[in-house]
């Protein structure tokens, strides 16, 4: 409680309780919300001494899949938050982890589980195996195309499990700025403007009034044009074929909530032609009490660096500025596509077949993911061609996944006594 208290202190009041509210649903909407926890509790642990660069938080609904700029459908990571270099076995325990959890709320059995964690991090250590035998630039170019691994797919999933995958593919493909821009926008005087649903969602028309308001919304178009520096020229080029017509506040996720987020819609040649950004603040991850603060001062830019490195495909308008806020604080901003083909396996969909299949192909990516940093080949020598590391890391997933319902107890319990206040959104 104290660990999830000091992050609520930097945080939007008025949101925090959606946040308490999220993570006392379940075990592991919890897990979703507990990174900090999890990072002190990592810290505890013995390390092989190699780094990499971390995820920070590789929970298995952190890999999804998302549209590459040649618009391929990839799978990889997705949230780089809490991103910062780091023992590279911290992100195998927290996907480990995580499989167990959904597990347990899927109703899988023990055995299950185990085969599930087991079959994760057996594909995490022989893709690490491959990739060190790979030279450094086949490693760099490897991503994994839903076309080419789709067949794979098929063959292990059955019908019911390809015609769910399908669907995914194909919705995927959907979820683009016209998509959101439909979804989320309404006519309004002669323009879209978007629609309210608070509290997830307020126009900054509403949040704000008089000289306040314009302020706030001069220093939002002044990051629109400052944050188009950390792009490359052509990138830069494109942004600028955009002009702001709407700003609103927006609630994400689940660990995010509080944190100051804000939606930025802009028009292009017409009102067919929509790009809605997503500027999100970005703290100090909640890896470097132990494993040492960022080589940069932004954390927007840490984000989008770890990200750049750790993804084989990357959002063409990611980047990052600094604002000062109502308040006269500055605060660090990362930004991106709101919706850029995006697409969630939702564990609780799954049989435990296909959550094998997910979690050997989340294994995988994450091995992708942390050969670009770190060293590739002591990291395999180290795990070696046994299942010694595996069993290990099924052990440890259990044990964790009991400390976790502990924890999710406790923020229950507090909520019950009062001492924080829970509120569903």
């Amino acid at each position: 409680m104290a660990v999830v208290d000091a992050q609520s202190r930097t945080r939007v009041p008025e949101l925090v309780p959606i946040r308490y509210g999220r993570m006392t649903e379940s075990p592991f909407r919890f897990y979703r919300g507990a990174a900090a926890i999890m990072a002190g509790d990592l810290a505890t642990t013995p390390v092989s001494g190699i780094r990499a660069q971390l995820c920070g938080d590789a929970h298995l609904l952190n890999f999804r899949l998302l549209g590459s700029p040649e618009r391929r459908l990839v799978f990889d990571i997705n949230d780089f938050d809490e991103t910062l270099p780091g023992p590279w076995e911290w992100d195998v325990k927290r996907l480990a982890a995580s499989l167990v959890i959904a597990g347990r709320e899927n109703g899988y059995s023990a055995k299950e589980r185990s085969v599930i964690v087991r079959a994760a991090v057996r594909s995490y250590r022989e893709r690490m195996r491959v990739f060190a035998g790979m030279g450094n630039l086949d490693v760099w170019y490897t991503r994994a195309d839903m076309e080419e691994l789709r067949p794979l797919a098929d063959r292990r999933l059955g019908a019911k499990g390809r015609d769910r995958l399908s669907g995914m593919m194909t919705k995927a493909r959907t979820r683009d700025s016209l998509h959101a821009f439909e979804k989320l926008t309404r006519p309004r005087d002669g323009e879209r403007r978007f629609a309210p649903d608070p509290p997830l969602v307020v126009p900054v028309d509403d949040l704000l009034r008089g000289r306040q308001r314009d302020t706030f919304v001069t220093e939002l178009h002044k990051l629109v044009d400052r944050y188009g520096r950390s792009l490359s020229t052509e990138r830069r080029q494109l942004l600028r074929q955009y002009r702001v017509v709407d700003i609103a506040r927006k609630v994400v996720g689940v660990g995010s909530v509080g944190t100051r987020c804000w939606i930025l819609l802009l028009l292009g040649k017409d009102d067919k032609d929509p790009l809605i950004l997503q500027a999100k603040e970005a703290d100090h991850s909640v890896l470097a009490r132990y494993t040492g603060e960022s080589e940069y001062n932004n954390q927007g830019q840490r984000v989008v660096a770890g990200q750049r490195l750790m993804q084989a495909v990357g959002d063409v308008f990611l980047g990052w500025d600094r604002v000062r806020g109502l308040d006269g604080r500055q605060r660090d901003f990362y930004v991106r596509q709101l919706h850029d083909w995006k697409g969630i396996l939702v564990p609780q969909d799954m049989v435990p077949n296909g959550m094998r299949v997910f979690a050997e192909l989340c294994g995988a990516t994450l091995a992708r993911a942390h050969a670009r940093s770190g060293d590739r080949i002591a990291i395999a020598a180290y795990l070696g061609g046994g299942p010694v590391f595996d069993n290990a890391l099924s052990d440890f997933a259990e044990s964790y996944a009991d400390q976790n319902e502990r924890d999710h107890a406790a923020l229950v319990s507090a909520v019950k006594a009062g001492r924080v206040t829970a509120q569903a959104a």
